[in-house]
């Protein structure tokens, strides 16, 4: 049943990818992640931040930048300037410091949404990634590789781990809500 597996691999990749989007919604103590994934304009190459510079997190509320090449601040600054995050860099010399705010109530709300937006695109993609494995399950059955009732079968184990991964994604969701409403 190599199409379930192959299924399986791919939902797991967008749950991954799911984690990781939500890593970068900061809530209580800043963490690099959540500037690290940023896609910077260097010399006409859009390069992710974490390669252009160290990330740290020296207090709980303040991020330092360090790049490694100076002449990359500016295009560093301008990122985040223009990010969704709605942070306001401060360049100090060869490093930018990110002094994050306390979270208000109307920034967690705007937070929760962009939860429940990115949590929607995951299922999005799931959907495509099932209809997909669907169409390949039809295929095998219209060229004679596996008979009526094997179809049937594959068709509702697809289902299932389907089902089993958008559940995934919503714990995930909540997990991520309930930290932010912690704080």
């Amino acid at each position: 049943m190599d199409t379930l597996q192959k299924l399986k691999s791919e939902l797991k990749k967008i749950e991954e990818f799911l984690k990781t989007e939500f890593a970068s919604l900061r809530v209580g103590r800043v963490s690099p992640a959540l500037v690290e994934n940023m896609f910077v304009d260097y010399y006409g190459t859009k390069t992710p931040l974490k390669q252009l510079a160290s990330i740290s997190a020296p207090e709980p509320r303040m991020l330092i930048i360090e790049p490694w090449d100076k002449d990359a601040i500016s295009a560093i600054e301008k990122t985040i300037l223009i990010s969704e995050l709605g942070l306001s860099p401060i360049v100090d010399k060869n490093l930018i410091k990110i002094i994050i705010p306390q979270l208000t109530e109307e920034r967690r709300n705007a937070l929760i949404k962009i939860i429940g937006i990115k949590l929607e695109e995951a299922k999005i993609q799931n959907r495509a990634k099932r209809d997909d494995a669907m169409k390949e399950i039809s295929d095998q059955f219209s060229g004679k590789k596996i008979n009526e009732d094997e179809k049937f079968k594959l068709k509702e184990k697809t289902q299932d781990i389907v089902d089993e991964a958008n559940q995934n994604l919503e714990n995930a969701a909540k997990t991520k809500e309930k930290e932010l409403k912690e704080r």
